[in-house]
């Protein structure tokens, strides 16, 4: 049987692509995702990982959520998220993937559960498929057949991942989850530039009370409510995560003037975004009130 213990640190590669490669995929040591010892404070990610708890204790602070780790515990983290990790020599190995690596094949890495404690035969298996993507990533690297070599070991995994629950429940969803989903599509391109419900309906084709009545099917909140926590997540990403100005943030997401923004935050997060950019060194969970996961934030499981 394969344990994490195998995952060797001589086994792992820089984290970092080769610059221009969107589909390249490497691996690494979590240490590697951030560039201050300690993870003084949460990091924005910019690509596509997996991230494989082989030792130590605490948790990982994924969007603002607490998430308990210890060896077994897996992460499907995407692009634009903030992340942290706390605990006591907690060692992981990460797998790095690039926009383009999966196009062409029949997989949805979104499939994935976001979270989740590996066990039995399952625990075996993706141990076993990340250590060999791992070994051939040092081995091969820069020989011809190894891009696509890669490529079917993420996507295999990725498969495995999907089989644990999320793509079945998923499928099982109400009827009105597609509108919801279309809506979650166009807020992720347009919450920059626009949070009106209305907006959104005269895109989709569809009238606001249809937007409303699905995002209450799915989630249990309007459809204003979730494209407002949209943009408070990505406040709070940025506010946590860089030393941009406040005010800079709050024109990136639409919001001339900071007091518009800063009561707007204060309103979603329930503390100033001076407050919560102040708080970002302590280690979750707080007191304060955390963003709400909204439709693109990961649900323990799979489930939402």
């Amino acid at each position: 049987m394969v344990t994490p213990g195998q995952l060797s640190p001589a086994t792992r590669t820089d984290l970092s692509p080769a610059e221009g490669d969107a589909d390249g995929i490497t691996t690494g040591a979590l240490g590697d995702l951030t560039p201050e010892p300690g993870w003084r404070r949460p990091v924005l990610l910019d690509a596509d990982l997996l991230i494989l708890v082989t030792g130590g204790h605490g948790s990982a602070e994924l969007d603002f959520r607490a998430l308990p780790c210890r060896p077994g515990t897996l992460l499907r983290a995407r692009p634009g998220q903030v992340l942290r990790c706390v605990g006591a020599h907690l060692d992981a190995t990460v797998v790095r993937w690039g926009a383009a690596t999966l196009r062409g094949l029949d997989v949805d890495p979104d499939a994935a559960p976001a979270y989740r404690q590996l066990a039995g035969e399952d625990e075996d298996a993706v141990i076993g498929e990340v250590t060999q993507l791992t070994v051939d990533a040092d081995r091969h690297r820069g020989a011809p057949a190894a891009r696509a070599l890669l490529r079917h070991q993420l996507a295999v995994l990725l498969l495995r991942l999907t089989l644990f629950g999320g793509a079945e429940e998923r499928t099982a969803l109400r009827p009105e989850a597609e509108t919801f989903h279309r809506l979650c599509r166009e807020v992720e391109r347009g919450y920059q530039h626009t949070r009106r419900v209305e907006d959104y309906a005269a895109q989709l084709g569809c009238s606001v009370r249809t937007l409303t009545r699905a995002c209450l099917a799915v989630t249990g909140r309007s459809a204003k409510q979730v494209i407002d926590e949209r943009v408070a997540l990505q406040a709070s990403r940025l506010l946590a995560a860089t030393d941009d100005p406040i005010a800079r943030i709050g024109r990136r997401l639409g919001f001339p003037e900071p007091t518009n923004f800063g009561r707007f935050f204060t309103r979603e997060i329930g503390v100033s975004p001076g407050a919560f950019r102040a708080a970002r060194e302590q280690p979750l969970p707080v007191r304060m009130v955390r963003p709400r996961p909204p439709a693109d934030a990961p649900v323990p499981n799979g489930r939402a």
